[in-house]
Formats: structure tokens, C-alpha cells, sequence
């Protein structure tokens, strides 16, 4: 909790999570290996929780193709991608869609999950073509583009 965001999470019945002098203390009751599996994830999640009002989470994504461009209207977020309608996205609470550039949207939060599950939403609209890389893609995410056909190029219909 960090002034107007709140995150909370459901933990296993197993697994017991206790504040102790500022510290988050997470234990189970045996070393089995869904307990083992339990722990760990419960931690993660608290960390997750932790760095996410502390610092939050953000997706960057590219969007690359003649015409293919994003503009922000109030709180919701407009992709011309190439369909015969511009597609908008509703902004949901506790998410912030920035569009700093036409081609560049920036997706920020404190949920990491609620975050990585916008990114990919938008980025399932128009994901990045094996040719020639157009679509909307993660600015880190390293696209390999096959070659085209060989045959075609320059001949044309013999008589």
C-alpha cells in the first residue's frame, strides 16, 4: 500500500505470511514439493506487490508499418493498424497508457501482471508479420524476418 494504490493477493491456505519489524516473513508447513512450489510463488507475488507500488511496471511497444500509427483520447488509447476501423482500448483502473510518439505506446502500472496482460492485448491486435516485421511488437522483443520468395522477383510471364 503506497498512497492511493492498494494491491492485495490470495494466498494458499498452506502457506502462512506474517509482518514482523517491517519485514514480509512467508512460511510453510513441510518441505514437500508443492509446498516447496507454493512458497516460492506466494513470495514472488509479494514481491512483485512490493516493487510494484514502490517503483510500478512498465511495457514498451513499437509499432511499425506505413500508416500504422496510436493516439490517445481522454483514457482511451486508438490503433490505425491497417483495419478498415481504428481500434480503441479502454484504459482500466490502475493502468496508464502513454503514447509519447505515434509509433511508441508505453503501458504502466503497479499490477505486473494487469500490466503484461494489456501489453499483449494490444500487441494480439496487430503481432509483428514474418516478413516484413509490420505490426505492433515490445520495443526489446528481437524480430527475425524470413526472406520472401526467391523466384518471383523481376520475371515476368513468359510467352
Amino acid at each position: 500500500k503506497s498512497g492511493a494504490v492498494v494491491l492485495s493477493q490470495v494466498v494458499h491456505p498452506d502457506i502462512t505470511v506474517a509482518i514482523e519489524d517491517k519485514t514480509i516473513i512467508v512460511t510453510r508447513p513441510s518441505d514437500e514439493k508443492q509446498h516447496r512450489a507454493l512458497h516460492g510463488l506466494t513470495r514472488s507475488l509479494i514481491n512483485n506487490m512490493v516493487v510494484g507500488v514502490t517503483q510500478g511496471f512498465s511495457k514498451n511497444l513499437d509499432i511499425n508499418g506505413v500508416g500504422f500509427k496510436a493516439t490517445k483520447q481522454g483514457k482511451k488509447l486508438v490503433l490505425n493498424v491497417g483495419f478498415s476501423h481504428p481500434i480503441e482500448v479502454e484504459e482500466p483502473a490502475g493502468i496508464t497508457i502513454e503514447v509519447p510518439a505515434q509509433n511508441k505506446i508505453i503501458v504502466k502500472g503497479a499490477d505486473k501482471q494487469l500490466v503484461g496482460e494489456i501489453a499483449a492485448k494490444i500487441r494480439a491486435f496487430r503481432t509483428p508479420d514474418a516478413y516484413k516485421g509490420k505490426g505492433i511488437k515490445y520495443d526489446f522483443e528481437v524480430l527475425r524476418l524470413k526472406e520472401g520468395k526467391t523466384g518471383a522477383k523481376g520475371k515476368g510471364k513468359a510467352k
